[in-house]
């Protein structure tokens, strides 16, 4: 059973499965090299990326993400603001100090290989070894980011191993028909059944505060988005937008009276900011993934500020409610674009965000699964192409418009009684196949789609 923490981690930009899933599996060789005695031996350690790490890594940030794991650097308490130069003094000086305590020589060019010819057993694959001075092998290790951040060794990626069994839950559930079930004999509500499962792991207390803390991370994350005036790193060149648009929707009040669609500019205004904040790296939260962190926080957004019976309960249950839709996609499916494609993250983020809204909202568990499978329904097959290999094109935008797409399969699911043809399940099932059947070209490599055709920023 996967958790809320698993789901919502607080990290750093671009890329969960690029940057947040290799720092941890770079820190991750280092205590391993340190728990077998054998950090103070090792002189020299080579890492090779492969499959969309190696494609699209530069782009993405994997190679500073893995100097700074090396270092023992966490995703979710280094400061992004010292990402830069700290990798600058790494590069300068031409080495980093393993674990913070081993000074250790390291040339990117000879100790740093992308591998874009060769793939390992599966996708986004990492090869650490540790060499002795004598040049002798000491030991090596293999791991896979497999989206939103989650991180496993060569023994456990063939399957979706959890830390935790089913039997330390009261209410297990590993599809949307045994969760509805659930609901339906103990007469609570998706989000209930969620705090409930929390609950068995921490005290309540704790969970509502763990929600909180990520919650106050992504309203951080959205208004210093819209602050931010500058160029976002990359050979493209972006502007950021959010600042103007913010800019015009605060300085013309008055036009939100004569045009109705006024709501979905800040909507817009939401999703963007915290995107662009994701593509320079700043701090943002995976939702599930950092190449989709901008829709839920969007929605929960447009629940507080444009609904007048939004309350702290209504954004718990959010957040509750769209934990288990995620954990139901995870399980079943990928959230990882270069498994699946970006329904797997775009559209997860949307079906998501979607139940979570309809709940807040009062939805029925009838109407929450009807709200998550449209919002899937309606990203199926979405590529993952980013221009460039860098996360400013089509990315930002596309969570815009998933944040869009949210906001309508709720409105439609809350307009229904919850009896629709296509269960989540189906959906759920229909997204892994429709993944499983996509050309590697269009699963985070920039091999194919906008990124051969747009070949000018």
């Amino acid at each position: 059973m996967i958790t809320f923490s698993d789901l919502f981690k607080i990290g750093i930009g671009p890329s969960s499965s690029h940057t947040v899933g290799p720092m941890i599996a770079a820190r991750r060789f280092a205590l391993h090299l340190q728990s077998a005695g054998l950090l103070e031996k090792t002189s020299r350690i080579e890492v090779t990326l492969f499959g969309s790490l190696s494609l699209t890594g530069k782009g993405h940030g994997t190679d500073g993400a893995i100097l700074l794991g090396l270092e023992g650097e966490k995703p979710d308490e280094i400061d992004p603001d010292q990402v830069s130069p700290r990798l600058a003094a790494i590069r300068q000086h031409g080495q980093l100090n393993l674990l913070g305590a081993v000074p250790l020589t390291f040339d990117e060019n000879t100790d740093l290989l992308f591998n874009q010819t060769e793939n390992l057993i599966y996708h986004n694959g990492m090869q650490f070894k540790s060499f002795c001075a004598s040049g002798d092998l000491l030991d090596q290790e293999e791991y896979y980011s497999i989206g939103g951040g989650f991180v496993r060794g060569k023994s456990e990626a063939g399957n979706t191993p959890a830390d935790l069994h089913t039997s330390d839950f009261p209410y297990p559930f590993s599809s949307g028909e045994q969760l509805l079930s659930i609901c339906e004999r103990e007469q609570l509500s998706i989000g209930q059944v969620m705090l409930a499962n929390e609950c068995a792991l921490r005290p309540e207390d704790q969970v509502h505060a763990a929600i909180t803390a990520v919650w106050e991370v992504m309203k951080a994350c959205v208004q210093r988005g819209y602050s931010q005036e500058d160029v976002l790193p990359g050979t493209i060149g972006a502007q950021r937008r959010a600042p103007s648009l913010y800019r015009s929707l605060t300085q013309s009040p008055e036009h939100a009276l004569r045009d109705p669609l006024t709501t979905l500019d800040w909507v817009n205004l939401y999703a963007l900011s915290v995107s662009e904040e994701n593509a320079a790296g700043s701090r943002v939260v995976t939702a599930p993934t950092n190449g989709a962190a901008g829709i839920i926080p969007a929605l929960l957004h447009y629940y507080e500020q444009f609904n007048p019976k939004s309350s702290p309960e209504g954004i718990q249950n959010f957040f509750l409610t769209a934990t288990a839709i995620g954990l139901l996609y995870k399980e079943n499916a990928s959230i990882s674009g270069a498994e699946v494609g970006c329904q797997g993250e775009v559209g997860v983020a949307c079906s998501m965000a979607a139940a979570g809204l309809t709940a807040a909202l009062g939805g029925t568990i009838y109407q929450v699964e009807n709200a998550a499978e449209i919002g899937m329904e309606h990203n199926l097959g979405l590529t993952c192409d980013p221009v460039q290999g860098l996360v400013q094109v089509p990315c930002i935008e596309r969570n815009a418009m998933g944040a869009i797409k949210a906001i309508n399969a709720s409105r439609i699911a809350l307009r229904g009684d919850g009896k629709h043809l296509v269960s989540l399940d189906s959906v759920i099932e229909t997204m892994r196949q429709t993944g499983a059947d996509m050309n590697q070209y269009y699963k985070e490599t920039s091999l194919g789609g906008l990124a051969v055709n747009v070949v000018e920023c």
